[in-house]
């Protein structure tokens, strides 16, 4: 191709001198107990790895390797020391405002975006003549697409503009569409079909069309150079023809004449557009370094050239149809849109730094006579496996003897079995015996009495509830009166009556009023069912509020008014009251057996659990 379109890299970073030295020597001091002075070779080494990849490096493939090598030491340095605070000073790339962080995660998010920096600028320094340079334009803006992406995922509260998530998704997209650029590039040199070449061109030209209006938004700041807006316009007005054109092309090998024609029109008048704002564009390198030397040169021929191929075209077309075809032509409304066809796609990071090319730049980790990272990792991984496997058996153990003891305890075995026991040595002696579940009734009954009785509730429910009522009729009255005494005003002062009828107004306060009304009938019908119910129990409540139930049970806690035994045991002859205890004494042994079955496995269970942590 005659001319190369230009394409913008994204501007660099710049920094100051890091002492990393002194913060290493200090953690491996204090936390690994070991002299620093044996380590001052590899703390100059990281000094030296940082100077080379951010000091005075270029935008070339060896720059690229240097950020790579230090990326990778940082991400192992952040594994050998977490807690580690560093200074690390970095100047916007936009604003050149600086901002200072001792976190690494701001280092490392600086040092990716001079990685998509680097690889940005690769990109757009190939020559795409080549088809190996296409190749590698086209891998490059992709990749440095993902290095942005990974930041916007990755570093959620950015410290400055550049870093910050519009930027950088713009930035991404700007990249992007770029890489359909090139991808559009390569259609054409391959010779592919008009078609698949006018999805490609439009999806270029929609994207570019897109970021021209988000670009708008920063220039207010000053964020962006402004010849970055003028060269994104006239390519969206470019690929826009580039998309008519060729779909023009297409619709002609279909038979569509009229159709191309009109499309071939709309072409010329793009081509027309961007080829104006083209005469008018000449960067100089000084003032905008993120774009080629050649930039304006470049855009001014490309846009003539494909302008005059527009032309050419459109008026062969003419005059085939007006000669031969005879085709009518719609409006340009009426034509299909061209879509786009997304082609570029972002190189995540993994993919970037797994390639055995990168592994083999970064190297080994520096500090690893310090102590093997993999046996820290390892060590760290197997410890807490065990530690989670002792925590899983104890919880376990721990649930288990719980649900046991409550399963045990709403049985009430415990209690009942102390008097089964009594119960089948003939032991269970004593006059008055009352049984646990009576005197339990008592002290409940005595409290609720202490609190105000259950006599004194019904009566203070009923003086609410007649109070309530009283209410609420007065509320009732009140509405009437007042609507009354409206009516009568409208029909005494007619015309001159302003107030609206207080009917409609009142009408949500008579329907409450209502509501409420029917809520305390019912409560009062509720409130008859509970005080009838409270007058079948009154006489026993009364007995048990005394407290003087001792001499209405005998010595078997039997009740003397002739009611049943509070154990449900049949009062028989002497001959079956022996084969009654007989039986609850069989019983009573199965159970114990049970119990202690219990016991011995519980204490299995702990002596396990004991010799597991030992050898754990």
């Amino acid at each position: 191709m005659a001319f190369q379109s230009p394409m913008i890299s994204v501007p660099k970073k710049t920094t100051d001198e890091v002492d990393w030295t002194t913060p290493i020597r200090h953690l491996i001091a204090q936390s690994y107990g070991e002299s620093p002075d044996n380590y001052a070779a590899e703390c100059a080494q990281l000094q030296r790895c940082r100077q080379d990849a951010v000091r005075g490096a270029g935008s070339d493939m060896t720059a690229r390797d240097l950020l790579y090598k230090y990326f990778g030491q940082l991400e192992l340095l952040e594994l050998r020391f977490p807690e580690i605070k560093v200074t690390f000073p970095w100047h916007d790339a936009f604003t050149n405002k600086l901002t200072t962080q001792t976190s690494i995660a701001f280092e490392k998010a600086s040092i990716l975006f001079q990685i998509a920096s680097t690889h940005s600028s690769i990109a757009a320094s190939q020559s795409r003549a080549d088809p190996e340079g296409l190749k590698r334009a086209f891998y490059y803006f992709r990749s440095c697409a993902g290095m942005l992406t990974y930041i916007n995922d990755n570093f959620l509260h950015a410290p400055s503009t550049d870093l910050s998530r519009e930027v950088v998704k713009f930035l991404s997209g700007l990249i992007l569409a770029q890489a359909t650029e090139v991808f559009y590039e390569k259609c054409v040199e391959e010779k592919k079909g008009s078609a698949l070449v006018a999805k490609v061109a439009a999806q270029a030209g929609t994207m570019y069309t897109s970021l021209g209006e988000e670009v708008k938004e920063f220039m207010g700041k000053g964020v962006f150079d402004r010849n970055w807006v003028i060269l994104i316009q006239i390519k969206s007005k470019y690929f826009s023809s580039l998309a008519q054109y060729h779909r023009a092309l297409a619709d002609d090998t279909a038979s569509k004449h009229g159709d191309a024609i009109v499309r071939l029109t709309l072409a010329e008048t793009l081509a027309k557009e961007a080829h104006r704002l083209s005469t008018s564009f000449s960067p100089s390198p000084t003032s905008s370094p993120t774009l080629p030397a050649d930039t304006g040169p470049s855009l001014l021929g490309l846009t003539k050239t494909h302008s005059a191929l527009c032309s050419e075209r459109l008026q062969t077309a003419t005059k085939e149809n007006d000669l031969i075809y005879h085709a009518l032509l719609p409006s340009a409304e009426s034509l299909p849109k061209v879509d786009g066809l997304p082609v570029a796609t972002t190189v995540p990071i993994h993919e970037v730094f797994g390639t055995p090319e990168v592994q083999k730049t970064i190297g080994k980790e520096l500090f690893v006579r310090l102590l093997p990272l993999s046996v820290h990792e390892s060590a760290s991984v197997y410890s807490e496996e065990k530690a989670k496997l002792v925590r899983g058996e104890v919880e376990a153990a721990e649930e288990t003897e719980v649900r046991v003891k409550s399963l045990l305890e709403s049985l009430g075995v415990p209690g009942s079995l102390v008097r089964y026991r009594a119960i089948v040595g003939g032991q269970v002696t004593g006059d008055g015996e009352v049984p646990k579940e009576v005197r339990k009734a008592v002290e409940e009954v005595q409290r609720l009495e202490r609190e105000g009785g259950v006599e004194g509730m019904l009566q203070e429910l009923g003086r609410l509830r007649e109070r309530v009522g009283g209410e609420l009729d007065i509320l009732g009255r009140d509405l009437e009166i007042e609507s009354r005494e409206c009516e009568e005003g409208r029909v005494k002062w007619e015309h001159k009556w302003t107030q609206e009828p207080s009917a409609g107004l009142s009408k949500p306060l008579r329907t409450e009023v209502k509501s409420h009304l029917g809520a305390l009938e019912a409560a009062g019908k509720s409130d008859g069912q509970v005080g009838a119910l409270w007058a079948e129990v009154r006489a026993d409540v009364t007995v048990l509020k005394g407290g003087e139930v001792d001499g209405l049970f005998d010595s078997n806690g039997v009740a003397k008014n002739g009611g049943e035994h509070l154990l449900d045991l049949d009062v028989g002859t002497e001959e079956q009251d022996e084969q009654e205890r007989a039986n609850i004494g069989g019983f009573v042994a199965e159970i114990e057996e049970r119990l202690s079955r219990l016991s011995k496995i519980a204490r299995e269970r702990n002596e396990i659990l004991k010799e597991l942590k030992e050898k754990v």
